[in-house]
């Protein structure tokens, strides 16, 4: 089964948490913190998989979840970082935002990805240690690790796309230039979905190219198989328009030939403008006195479009329009790889009552709290206009204010999960 756009759910897996122990050794009566801190969570990476050529697979598995890490130790033990989540996907998969539909990522290069990254780790009591501080009873918690819902979309990574009617030859014709074996039958939508074959001109010289499933009247609002595999030549750098002239199923080609490029221009003004070639395929089949072929290759000569005369199953012009295309696609750019589009938005910070606040010792007070812990995963403490907005957002919550009704100090030390500063009004 052919599947190219699915919905999920991933999330990397937090930090642990920092442990509350002492050294404790014979001989020793009073030694130390030496509790360790948590492991980092494991992130969610996507990684490109060239064995894959559908989505398949995330249709019977929606939510994807990395390993937390390890709570800390005893004798300054680290907790065991959690494995990250590699989740493989076919080349040409587009990652956009489910809310917003922005594009986050287009995985046809091979380099990994990572989609969320897992929580830091909480830190363990051995940090807390000061000459006035020496009997710390606490640690840190772990930070959670991120979430996301995102749409994958498979947008096939190709040189060229035929597009045409269902049953035009467009099957035949990748068969016969290529090593694909497409399902070649003579009844419509016998293509269920794209296929790919590698077209070998001569040495040094190929390129890729997809046959579409048939489009028909009406696909670019949904009709047919069209609407569904219409995205597969988004990127495609030159289109291939194949026309059935034998009249074989009662159709007339010039009006087939305008109705396709009519629901490509619905679907896509810019895919309307691509380079197109216009084959007229099988030449065998046309009947003695029919002018098919000579009404469309003058409408088509008059749009200005290159034509082509072929009989994919007698392999009539197959190598003349083969090698045309190769010439055309020398002067054409590459294949597209979108762009990112998608802005991760800064947390904000919630209401100060949301957060909890303990004095641990008489000048440190330790700061936790969910809408805190995101805010904090958010901030890069190297930049300055990062460290401005930390600052405007707890001040904006009523942070400060709480904790000097509870009669925080100029000097005291305040502790948010692994950041700790000091206080001053």
């Amino acid at each position: 089964m052919f599947v190219d756009q699915v919905k999920i759910t991933v999330k990397a897996g937090n930090g642990g948490n920092g442990a509350v122990a002492f050294h404790r050794e014979k001989y020793v009566a009073q030694g130390g913190p030496d509790g360790g801190d948590g492991g980092n969570g494991g992130s969610i990476v996507l990684r490109v998989d060239d064995n894959l050529s559908t989505l398949m697979d995330f249709r019977y598995k929606r939510k994807y979840v990395a390993a937390n890490g390890q709570d800390g130790q005893g004798a300054r033990c680290r907790g065991k970082n959690g494995e990250n989540l590699i989740v493989r996907v076919p080349r040409g998969t587009v990652v956009r935002d489910a809310e917003t539909n922005e594009i986050i990522k287009d995985m046809s290069d091979s380099e990994d990805f990572v989609l969320c990254k897992g929580g830091r780790g909480g830190w363990g009591n051995k940090h807390f240690a000061t000459p006035t501080r020496q009997v710390p009873r606490f640690a840190k918690a772990g930070l959670p690790g991120e979430s996301h819902e995102v749409v994958l979309e498979l947008k096939l990574l190709a040189d060229v796309g035929l597009v045409g009617f269902p049953n035009v030859g467009k099957s035949t014709l990748l068969s016969v230039t290529s090593n694909a074996r497409p399902k070649i039958a003579n009844y419509h939508f016998t293509t269920l979905y794209p296929n790919l074959g590698v077209i070998y001109v001569e040495e040094g010289v190929s390129f890729v190219m997809a046959d579409i499933p048939g489009i028909i009247e009406g696909a670019s609002e949904g009709l047919g198989l069209g609407h569904d595999f219409l995205r597969h030549i988004d990127r495609c750098r030159l289109l291939v328009h194949i026309v059935d002239v034998s009249g074989s199923e009662d159709r007339d080609p010039v009006e087939d030939f305008e109705k396709i490029n009519q629901e490509l221009a619905q679907y896509s003004p810019e895919l309307a403008k691509r380079p197109m070639l216009v084959a007229a395929n099988k030449l065998d089949l046309i009947p003695e006195g029919s002018d098919n072929l000579e009404r469309l290759r003058a409408y088509v000569t008059e749009k200005g479009y290159p034509f082509y005369e072929i009989s994919a199953a007698t392999h009539q012009g197959t190598r003349e329009l083969v090698l045309a295309i190769a010439e055309r696609l020398k002067t054409l750019p590459p294949v597209t790889v979108y762009e990112p589009e998608y802005v991760k938005p800064l947390a904000e910070a919630g209401s100060a009552d949301e957060v909890q606040i303990q004095r641990m010792d008489d000048d440190l007070w330790v700061v936790s709290g969910g809408w805190l812990a995101r805010l904090l995963n958010d901030i890069n403490f190297e930049d300055y206009e990062s460290r401005m907005y930390f600052d405007r957002q707890l001040r904006q919550s009523g942070l400060f204010a709480r904790l000097e009704e509870m009669g925080i100090r100029d000097g005291d030390t305040v502790s948010i999960y692994d950041l700790e500063f000091e206080y001053t009004k």
